[in-house]
């Protein structure tokens, strides 16, 4: 007799599951099917210089942030120092205050007149009643003396005080600035890390395009210099073609870009500040069309600044990965002003 059993259901449980991995299945074939195409070459290196040129603004801020500390920290040493002599001076005035004390206390204890009868020699006798009072008045200028030094101590204190709770908040944002531009720089060679050998290779044959040597020949034209100062910078700048740019390079080895500005400056004897930011404002702002070789050029919200070198030319340390070298100004992004010191 044949067996009329029901077909078998399948579990509630075993429907849920391959319901779940065929809609998975799906999802998966729509994501690849939507996902994002690879970045070519250009678009990583668009994205890589933007992350280059937002690790100089926080390098510069970082620049920025280092000199104040390092002015804060001599401002403090002298201070600590002052209060340290006046702490000396104030010791020794309360020790002459004690020796005129124990002075008056000697001599004291006998009633003027009653001295003065028992006196055998009223004469002498006068002549110290004058010491003491002139004890006395020395006893009040001291007083006077050291509360004045004790005032000036306290308001000395407070001053160190003050400058070393500003040098704390100046320390940490230099942290904060190094951290962010360490992480820019990092992002920027993962992004570089994701290219092919070859691509990198072409990247890199376009950078040696840009970059010139110091043996080759720059058309920089005939144009007046800004200023002999200006000039001297400039050429003085040019001795430095090839150096490598470092974040926070002040030279003489490397180089980030206001740290090359500064030194060179410094080689014709004149101090400017150390960053792009305050650089600005070490001359008079110029336009374009007024631009002559030796002044200073800015670019991109104030993060890059270079030399003017003629000839739409300017001399600058770019960025990480390259050296210090001439570039064309339509090469450099958004112009801001150029400053002659």
């Amino acid at each position: 007799m044949a067996s009329h059993r029901r077909p078998k259901q399948p579990s509630r449980t075993r429907v849920t599951v391959l319901t779940a991995t065929a809609a998975a299945a799906v999802a998966l074939s729509s994501q690849a099917a939507h996902a994002d195409p690879k970045p070519s070459k250009s678009e990583v290196k668009a994205k890589v210089d933007k992350l280059y040129h937002e690790a100089e603004a926080a390098t510069e801020k970082y620049n920025g942030a280092k000199e104040q500390q390092d002015k804060l920290k001599k401002q403090v040493d002298a201070l600590q120092d002052k209060v340290a002599r006046g702490q000396d001076e104030l010791n020794s005035l309360r020790g002459e205050l004690g020796s005129i004390a124990t002075a008056q206390y000697r001599s004291g204890g006998i009633d003027p007149s009653v001295a003065l009868f028992l006196a055998s020699d009223p004469d002498s006798f006068l002549d110290q009643a004058s010491a003491l009072d002139q004890l006395t008045v020395k006893q009040t200028e001291s007083l006077q003396k050291i509360q004045s030094k004790q005032r000036t101590l306290a308001q000395q204190r407070q001053e160190a005080q003050d400058k070393l709770g500003d040098l704390a908040d100046v320390r940490k944002a230099l942290g904060e600035n190094k951290k962010k531009y360490q992480g820019k720089l990092a992002d920027a060679q993962r992004l570089l890390n994701s290219l092919t050998q070859a691509e990198r290779a072409k990247i890199q044959q376009e950078e040696n395009r840009a970059s010139r040597a110091s043996s080759e020949r720059v058309e920089l034209g005939n144009e007046a210099p800004a200023s002999n100062r200006g000039a001297a910078a400039l050429s003085a700048a040019a001795t430095q073609l090839g150096k490598p740019y470092v974040s926070g390079g002040s030279g003489p080895n490397s180089y980030d870009c206001s740290g090359l500005t500064q030194w060179a400056f410094a080689q014709a004897g004149v101090n400017i500040s150390r960053t792009t930011y305050t650089q600005q404002n070490d001359g008079m702002k110029i336009g374009r069309s007024q631009l002559k070789p030796g002044d200073l050029v800015f670019f991109n919200g104030l993060s890059h600044v270079g030399f003017y070198a003629g000839n739409n030319q300017i001399l600058h340390a770019p960025k990480p990965g390259t050296v210090v070298r001439y570039e064309s100004m339509d090469y450099m992004g958004t112009f801001q002003f150029g400053v002659r010191i």
